[in-house]
């Protein structure tokens, strides 16, 4: 799950979120499909046309094309389906970006079951050589 940061209307509907492929790289690696829901509007109709896109600013930082949403608002919630268990393991700490927690889901209910990590997780094994003080 992933909150939109920008929705930019232009000759595409662009849904900008705060999730980039660093996490879920199967769209950009593989082309992968993955459903996309507005998670927080889920029981409203398909309105308009957008591509969802990340954060990274990278050509293949991109979740999802042309997919029939409704109206997308800043602060929405989209969900990337059917992620799979490749997810974590395939995510990376590229371009200085922290990964997500894991949330194991089962029978309607949630539990993280790997918290996320923050910028100090990615300073913590960093050490400045004396030299440079």
């Amino acid at each position: 799950m992933t909150r939109v940061n920008t929705v930019k209307k232009a000759a595409r509907n662009f849904v900008g979120v705060d999730a980039g492929f660093n996490l879920l790289v199967r769209p950009t690696m593989y082309d992968s499909y993955h459903h996309a829901v507005v998670a927080n509007k889920a029981a409203s109709p398909e309105e308009e046309n957008y591509t969802i896109v990340g954060p990274i600013c990278e050509t293949g930082d991109i979740f999802a094309r042309d997919r029939m949403l409704p109206v997308v608002e800043k602060g929405d919630i989209i969900a990337l389906l059917d992620a799979g268990a490749y997810g974590f393991s395939m995510s990376s700490q590229y371009n200085g970006r922290p990964r997500c927690a894991e949330v194991l889901v089962k029978d309607g209910e949630g539990d993280i079951i790997r918290s996320r990590e923050d910028i100090q997780d990615l300073m913590a094994r960093q050490t400045l050589p004396a030299r440079l003080m």
